[in-house]
């Protein structure tokens, strides 16, 4: 059963429902980053016209521009200045390595990439940006920032006193971001996310939990994952909530003494910094969270374990989305929070599930509503978009949804593996190795065999790992022999993309080239 969504207000774009917002929520601190200085919902109008009249000089109307920033102030004003100026952020993913930011640029048609000098100083990519002036212009945003004159500030000035009056017109079904899939199970894809889009899946989550107004979100995720982009900074912002950019999810310790001290009340991350955060945070550390949201990636037991024990009373919401969804598709409560379950859909939502041959729980999961995507940009045709067809997304993914609504992951399409003719979840297989270890960090894909179809092989950082344990824990649980992978690779660090996601690709090609070697 759908719950509806509540649109009294009506379909709007990306710069109108921020004007919304603050004649809903009156001109407060809205937006803040590790430099504690931060902005009203008035200061940030102002500064995205400015800057963005400045980028708007030297692009086209509808031009796709790229953005290669850290979660920041700058980068929410750029993401705004190019929305008040009727341009389409393309946000680059500056971990995914050079051949693939190079294929993303050239994939939606990008001239001109938008980054700063500290950023890139700080995060050591100078050769990586040299890489990238062979594809597209590099525009500086301290440079521009310096030709800011009194005529500028004037704009500003006026600009926020009356932003519809001058901002360019766009429409609620116009591109709102171009972002890139993962890449954790293969070829990153470019998703073309309308401006509703985005808006509505923001107020799909506010219908789902009561947001309030006082509360600050933490956001340590990088924009250009939608998770940190639409739940770090597009639902805080239109939601009345102080929304608090830091630029690495990696600093663990830097973060947890952070979040008493902005009164942080949620943390958006995914299991694996969640996980680390858990380690080394005090006992109060996490004292003004209200809840904890992870998505992304499942949540290991240990992890909930971590925060039933150190944290009490403390709850760890685990959710579920997809970059073409924009992101969130369901997620837990605080007052209905079903551990081992994604949570509820989000209203406005309609789902079906397809049944897949030789797996006999749950269907594939496909999804038609406001907040998912226009579709994938045309791998010949950049200015082309791929529709859906009916307007559904194959999500890919192999899900359970039970009488409540409540969603369970049982893994992907492409994460089973048909060994002696039966379908065996690869992502099951990681929970059996997690039981045995639930410290370590583990990954299972498999390879062609000849005797049985396919073989699992575990990758994993835990040293001692053996195939007997693993096998006398799966007859100790009842669990079937299938599910024991022969052969186990131990590595020092198994390998995770920048949104700390497991890197299934690099993981796959390890063991490949182990197994040639």
């Amino acid at each position: 059963m759908r719950v509806p969504l509540d649109l009294k207000a009506g379909e709007e774009t990306i710069f109108d429902a921020l004007i919304a917002a603050r004649e809903t929520f009156g001109d407060k601190e809205i937006l803040e980053d590790q430099d504690r200085k931060p902005l009203t919902y008035t200061g940030l109008i102002r500064a995205a016209f400015v800057l963005g009249r400045k980028i708007a000089a030297m692009t086209e109307p509808g031009e796709r521009v790229g953005i290669l920033l850290p979660s920041s102030m700058g980068v929410v004003v750029t993401y705004y200045g190019l929305h008040a100026h009727g341009r389409v952020p393309v946000m680059l993913n500056f971990t995914s390595g050079e051949r693939n930011i190079k294929a993303a640029i050239q994939a939606a048609g990008v001239q001109k990439v938008l980054t700063a000098k500290r950023f890139i100083s700080q995060a050591k990519l100078e050769d990586l940006v040299d890489d990238l002036a062979t594809v597209a212009e590099i525009v500086w945003l301290d440079d521009v920032r310096k030709t800011i004159g009194l005529p500028d500030k004037l704009y500003g000035l006026m600009a926020g006193l009356m932003p519809k009056r001058f901002r360019v017109k766009t429409e609620p079904h116009d591109p709102g971001v171009i972002l890139f899939t993962s890449g954790s199970f293969g070829a990153p894809k470019g998703v073309v996310l309308s401006q509703w889009n985005l808006v509505a899946n923001c107020r799909q989550v506010a219908q789902h939990i009561d947001l309030k107004p006082e509360w600050v979100m933490f956001n340590p995720l990088p924009t250009f994952h939608c998770f940190g982009l639409t739940g770090g900074v597009l639902l805080p912002l239109l939601q009345g909530m102080k929304a608090f950019q830091y630029p690495s999810p990696l600093h663990a310790k830097q973060i947890v003494e952070l979040l008493p001290d902005v009164k942080a009340s949620i943390l958006f991350a995914t299991d694996t910094f969640l996980n680390q955060y858990a380690r080394v945070a005090g006992p109060d550390d996490f004292s003004t969270l209200q809840f904890v949201v992870a998505g992304a990636e499942k949540v290991r037991d240990e992890t909930h374990h971590l925060f039933n024990t150190r944290f009490h009373g403390l709850k760890l919401l685990e959710g579920y989305g997809a970059t073409e969804a924009s992101p969130v598709v369901a997620v837990n409560h605080p007052d209905r929070n079903r551990p081992g379950t994604v949570g509820q859909v989000l209203p406005g939502l309609d789902w079906r599930l397809d049944p897949v041959p030789g797996i006999d729980e749950g269907g594939r999961l496909f999804l038609r509503g406001p907040n998912v995507m226009e579709g994938y940009l045309s791998p010949e045709d950049p200015m082309a978009i791929e529709p859906l067809t009916g307007g559904w997304h194959d999500t890919g993914d192999i899900v359970d949804i039970d009488d409540e609504g409540y969603v369970s992951i049982l893994g992907r399409v492409k994460r089973f593996a048909k060994i002696g003719g039966e379908m065996v979840s690869l992502t099951a297989v990681e929970g059996l190795a997690s039981a045995v270890w639930p410290e370590a960090r583990h990954a299972v894909v498999s390879i062609p065999d000849s005797r049985k179809g396919e073989k699992l092989v575990l990758v994993t950082d835990r040293k001692d790992a053996d195939v007997a344990r693993l096998a006398e824990w799966a007859r100790n649980h009842g669990a079937p022999e299938l599910a024991v992978p022969k052969k186990i690779m131990r590595v020092g660090e198994v390998p995770v993309l920048g949104t700390g996601k497991t890197d299934y690709v690099a993981i796959q090609q390890m063991v490949e080239v182990d197994k040639a070697a």
